[in-house]
Formats: structure tokens, C-alpha cells, sequence
């Protein structure tokens, strides 16, 4: 058995890999057949150990294998972490879930960020199979004193092992075992008795132990796990029709997104914006004299990715911004988007990064429908060792200025291999700063760019609605996608406004934030979501009616709060409940349970001694009424058990069992997030 999973090979002349330089690197895949007991199918790995698998600090994570041997012998199995300092933490036991498949299963919950691993060890087990094999034959009277002091043989092995000081049960069974005096049945009870199991639980008796690993784990910070994100334009702050609003109008915006209980502040680029093509209100091709231009279109004579809009203030300015959202306990995240407009310092100093047409001019960005006729893309192979100079440059120009988690706009428009080798850098000496990918793409690309170093991902979630779409892409992302793949659920961004909150009402808007703060451990919304803004630019369009990528939309939102008119309220309660409960900060841990309307969704989620049962309509339109069935084992209860929950929602407490009557009103209580409390009633 090799005890290395594959490595990735010889570096590009591009430029390293900083996973290439993991430890558990190795050029040769292993043959998993060739040890003394086969160890396969281990998870979690990323293609087949050769990039580490992602967890974060405190994340409950199950390690799992296949592991089988020859014969009717006992087998142990282990999962030994190994922390970032390269020490072996204790061996966690692995239990056989299923014997039939030989699979077998373990968690641990690393408590530090870093290069973590961990080892799968299978060994012989001489006290397992003399057990099994004694309790048949000595009840009947087949070779009793040979299997007797064939125990005692084993537990005289374990005993010299152990401490010294744990040996003293297995010397008293032991000594009965050779204890002629005594009953068959008292001797062989023992030898197998609590107290002896006991012992060697803790120092078991380990013949032939097979290695497989180190198999490679990342463990990032919390909060590339666990937070929630709201996104705005500070131009929208403190702005009218005609002018900007400042990076001093924005701050005073913070007070009362951290009231709601958000921990990121998601700002859009806050560049400057060119004038070459520049695009007027709603995506128009003529803009006004006091059209803003999209904050996208980056780059004008003030400057490009590492320059303040001047409309919005000073680097100053800013860094008071970024101060003030330390202080109320929350991070800035910032729009990372390399294109440029035809007025970036790019463009006119003649940089070779951008790709000609026959006849000498830059075509602008398209993605069809779509047309950015105030964008040129990069070219990433004209001289690619130039830009990866100036996007590592402009990253840590905004680092030292405390921003440590970027959103990176449309990463799939470059090459992957750019991003694996700038995110390795930055992880190399950063490994605190975490990057989210705006990849709305084709699933491989999106886990091709999560598994170089994206710590999180933007998903189909917006377009997931029906119950049957939810439970089956929800199993994917808690299931095989989770060793490579974080998801944010964003339940509106500036250009995407779906259909079901554009008909749905008001219970569209708590029904989606319900279902992205629950189903997720990161979710976000853009600024707008709690006021119920749901007005598209046509029918059939996701794009907003004026929509603030072109536009300034200044916001009442205390107005609206008073009138009654705003989902802050229920926002602030559903991240409120999130920080409570650790259950709902994972997603590994996710069961479906069966409800018999199709426009209710339920689901169970556990970390710990932590549990929470959430039921939710998917019907924004009216009360629905109807029977939830639970899965009883997974909640960890017999079936026929009944149990207390408290609504953490109405502060209510239900008596519960297997089946329950549900009634959910979206214009009254869209869900019950119930908190189970373990026991029987």
C-alpha cells in the first residue's frame, strides 16, 4: 500500500503551484490494491489527493473509506489527523456503517487554520477476531481451554503495549481466564468483559497496520464557511437622481446593516469609471450628462484598480469606511474584476493585454445576449507573467489596506491556471484572506476554479425554486461537491431579480431568504431585497428596472422600516438564529424529509448536539396545509419517540413525533425553524 495519494506533477514555467509544494505530494499514484488490507475510496479527497480538501476551523468533518481484508478476521480502522506542524494527533476510531460494503467512518473538527491531513491506518485486530470466535466456541464446548488461554495470550500482548498504569483489567482477566476453578462461562465473560473492552478502546492491539495518506486537507477561518453577506453601491448612499453619493454617506449606512446581524459588507468596484462608451440608465447605449456609467467599466485618466472613484471620496475616506466596519464587528469584501475600459491606464499606456482584430482595434466584452461595449477583456497570453505581477500587486495594494476578502468578478472568462497560481500566492503568506467566485457556468469550471483555491462559489440557488430542484441540488452540494466547493447563496444580485420574486409578493422575498440562510451556511442579498423591490426592466427579463449598475437608486430605508414595509425584521431574526445555532453554519449534515405537498420543503441539520428542523412553503402566495413525515433515525430518535421543539421564529415550544400537521401562511409565517430538544416528552 503506497502511503502517499497522488501529487500534481511538475510544475508549469508559468509558475508553481503552491499545492504542488504540499507534503502528501507525490508524482506516483498509488496502487490502493497493493497493501496488506485495500484502502479506497476515501473522501474526503480532490482528485485523488492531489489538492487538499476544504474545511474550515470547528467544521465537523466526516472522514470516510472502503476497507476490506481476506478472510473472517476482525479488522480495526483509524483516522490519524495530522496538524500543520506535521504532528499526529490521537488516532479517532472509524466505525463500519455499512459491513456489507465495507465502509467505514469517522469526524474530526480541526481547531487551527492551516496545511492540515490525515492518515487512514487499517490493522489487524487479535482481540476482535479472538472474541468472536471464543463466544461461539466456548458455549459450545468446542476447544474451550484452548480458546480460553488463547485469550489470555492476546490481552498478555495488549497488556505489555499498554501504560503500565491501565494494564490492571486486563491482568485480572487474565488471571480468571487461566483460573481453572472458576466456570467456563465466568472466565470467558472476563476476558470479554466492559472493562477490558474499555482499556483497549483506548490502546488497542494493532497487528499489521496499513497506511494510506496523508491525504491533504485546508483548513481556512471560520468565515470562509459561515457568514452572511449584504451587498450596495455607496454612490446609492446619501446620492440624489444626479449625484454620487460618498464613501462618508456609506459609513453612515453601516450602523444598520450590522443591526441586522450581516458580517460582510460587498461592495461593486469603487473605481473610476470611463467615459469611452460609457452606458447610460437601464443599459442604454446614450448616456446623459449625469449618468454614473457602470461601476464595472474600470479605469479612466484618475486611475484603475488601485484608485477611489473620486466621486466617492479619498483612499482616506475609505479607510475610515473600512475602520468603521471592523468596529461593528464586520468585514469589506471587494469587487475584483480584471477587465478595463478603453480609458484605463491599461489601455493607454499600450500594455500588451488585450487581443487585436485584424484591423488594430480591441473588440469590447460580450457575453451573448449581453454586450459590455464599455469593457475590454483581458488577454491572458500575451504576456502573462506581467499580469500576474499587477493583479498580485493590486490584491495586496487593497490587503494592506485591511480588506481580506475579495468577490471576483466572472473568473470563468480566465484561465484557471492564473488563478491557481495567484491564489496559492496569496494563500502562501494570506492564508486569512478568502476569495468568492461569481461563476454562474457549467459545473466543471465552477469546481475547476474551486479546487485551485476559490474558497467560496456563487451557485444556481437564484434559479432553484421548485422542491424537487432544491432537495436535488442541495444533495450534490452537501454531498460529493463538498470536498472541493463552498456555496454562497445570493437570493438576488444587481443583475439577476428571477421571475418568483418579480410575481411573488412579499412572501416570495421571505420565502427565498429563508431558504438561502437555512439550506447554506453563507448566503447574501443585495441591497433592495428588504424592501421589496421586484420591478424587472421588461417582461421576461432578470434585469431591474433602472438598475443601479447604471443608475444612482438612493433608498429610505428607515421610511420604509416605520411604514412597516421592509423585511429587515425577519432578516435580522433568521441571523440571529444562524449565530445560535451551530447546526445551521455547516451543510455536510443535511437531511430531506418527506412532506406530502410538493410546495413544502423540510429539512434537518446537525452539528453536534446541535439540531434544527426546518419546514418552509414554497408557495408565495397562499396558506398551504398538509403532513411531514420524519425521517426518526436521522434525528437520532426511535421512530415512535416524541419529542419538545421550540419555533426559534414565533419563541413557541410543539410536541412532536414521526408525523405532523403543518400549516404555513407565506403572509404570516412563511416557516417553522424549529430547535429539537433531544429526550423523550
Amino acid at each position: 500500500m503506497s502511503s502517499h495519494p497522488p501529487g500534481s506533477g511538475a510544475p508549469s514555467a508559468a509558475g508553481e503551484s503552491y499545492w504542488s509544494n504540499l507534503p502528501s505530494a507525490s508524482a506516483e499514484v498509488p496502487d490502493l490494491l497493493s497493501g496488506r488490507f485495500p484502502i479506497m475510496d476515501v473522501s474526503p479527497a480532490v482528485e485523488s489527493g492531489r489538492r487538499p480538501a476544504k474545511a474550515a476551523v470547528g467544521e465537523l468533518i466526516t472522514i470516510e473509506a472502503t476497507v476490506v481484508r481476506e478472510g473472517h478476521d476482525a479488522l480495526g480502522v483509524d483516522v490519524v489527523p495530522i496538524r500543520p506542524d506535521g504532528s499526529r494527533a490521537l488516532p479517532v476510531p472509524m466505525v463500519c456503517t455499512n459491513a456489507g460494503l465495507g465502509r467505514y467512518s469517522a469526524t474530526i473538527r480541526p481547531d487551527t487554520v492551516g496545511r492540515w491531513g490525515f492518515t487512514i491506518e487499517a490493522w489487524s485486530d487479535p482481540y476482535g477476531t479472538w472474541t468472536h470466535r471464543a463466544e461461539i466456541k466456548v458455549p459450545a464446548g468446542i476447544d474451550v481451554e484452548l480458546e480460553l488461554e488463547e485469550g489470555a495470550r492476546v490481552l498478555e500482548r495488549a497488556a505489555e503495549a499498554m501504560p503500565a498504569a491501565t494494564r490492571e483489567p486486563l491482568l485480572a482477566a487474565i488471571a480468571a481466564l487461566r483460573n481453572p476453578d472458576l466456570p467456563e462461562e465466568a472466565r470467558l465473560a472476563a476476558g470479554t468483559g466492559r472493562k477490558v473492552a474499555e482499556a483497549l478502546a483506548r490502546h488497542p492491539l494493532r497487528d499489521l497496520v496499513t497506511p494510506s495518506g496523508p491525504w491533504p486537507l485546508f483548513v481556512d477561518r471560520r468565515r470562509a464557511l459561515f457568514g452572511s453577506w449584504y451587498e450596495f453601491f455607496p454612490r446609492s448612499e446619501g446620492a440624489t437622481a444626479t449625484t454620487s453619493g460618498t464613501f462618508a454617506d456609506a459609513t453612515k449606512r453601516l450602523d444598520a446593516i450590522a443591526a441586522m446581524g450581516f458580517d460582510i459588507v460587498y461592495l461593486p468596484p469603487i473605481h473610476p469609471i470611463g467615459d469611452t462608451n460609457r452606458k447610460g440608465a437601464n443599459n442604454t447605449l446614450e448616456p446623459g450628462p449625469h449618468d454614473p456609467g457602470s461601476p464595472w467599466a474600470i479605469g479612466s485618466a484618475d486611475g484603475g484598480h488601485d484608485t477611489i472613484h473620486p466621486d466617492l471620496g479619498t483612499l482616506d475616506d475609505f479607510d475610515v469606511f473600512v475602520a468603521r466596519t471592523a468596529e461593528l464587528g464586520m468585514e469589506v469584501a471587494l469587487d475584483f474584476a480584471l477587465q478595463a475600459t478603453p480609458d484605463h491606464p491599461w489601455a493607454t499606456s499600450g500594455k500588451p493585454w488585450f487581443q487585436l482584430r485584424a484591423d488594430g482595434s480591441i473588440a469590447y466584452a460580450e457575453n451573448p445576449p449581453k454586450k459590455y461595449q464599455d469593457i475590454y477583456p483581458i488577454w491572458f497570453d500575451g504576456d502573462p507573467e506581467g499580469l500576474h505581477r499587477e493583479a498580485l500587486r493590486i490584491l495586496r495594494f487593497w490587503m494592506d489596506r485591511g480588506v481580506r476578502v475579495f468577490r471576483v468578478d466572472n473568473p470563468h472568462t480566465k484561465p484557471v491556471r492564473f488563478w491557481d497560481r495567484l491564489l496559492g500566492e496569496i494563500r502562501e503568506t494570506d492564508p486569512d484572506v478568502l476569495f468568492l467566485a461569481e461563476a454562474f457556468t457549467k459545473p466543471p469550471m465552477m469546481r475547476a476554479l474551486a479546487e485551485v483555491g476559490f474558497h467560496q462559489s456563487y451557485t444556481y440557488f437564484t434559479w432553484r425554486n421548485a422542491k424537487w430542484e432544491l432537495e436535488e441540488y442541495l444533495h450534490y452540494l452537501a454531498g460529493e461537491a463538498s470536498a472541493y466547493m463552498r456555496p454562497n447563496f445570493f437570493a438576488n444580485t444587481p443583475d439577476i431579480l428571477h421571475a418568483y420574486l418579480q410575481y411573488g409578493g412579499r412572501g416570495a422575498f421571505a420565502i427565498r431568504a429563508t431558504l438561502a440562510a437555512t439550506l447554506s451556511p453563507t448566503y447574501g442579498i443585495y441591497s433592495g431585497f428588504e424592501l421589496f423591490e421586484h420591478v424587472a426592466v421588461k417582461p421576461g427579463s432578470e434585469e431591474y428596472l433602472d438598475t443601479e449598475k447604471f443608475s444612482y437608486r438612493p433608498r429610505d430605508y428607515d421610511a420604509a422600516e416605520q411604514r412597516g414595509d421592509s423585511l429587515a425584521p425577519y432578516l435580522t431574526l433568521l441571523n440571529d438564529i444562524r449565530r445560535r445555532h451551530p447546526a445551521l453554519q455547516q451543510l455536510r449534515d443535511l437531511t430531506f424529509h418527506h412532506v406530502d405537498d410538493e410546495n413544502i420543503i423540510a429539512f434537518s441539520k446537525s452539528d453536534g448536539d446541535d439540531t434544527v428542523i426546518v419546514v418552509c412553503t414554497l408557495d408565495p402566495h397562499a396558506a398551504r396545509e398538509t403532513t411531514l413525515h420524519l425521517d426518526m433515525p436521522a434525528l437520532g430518535m426511535e421512530w415512535h419517540e416524541s419529542f419538545r421543539v421550540r419555533d426559534e421564529v414565533t419563541d413557541t415550544t410543539f410536541l412532536w413525533r414521526e408525523h405532523n400537521f403543518i400549516r404555513l401562511d407565506p403572509h404570516v409565517q412563511c416557516a417553522h425553524i424549529l430547535h429539537l430538544r433531544q429526550g423523550a416528552a
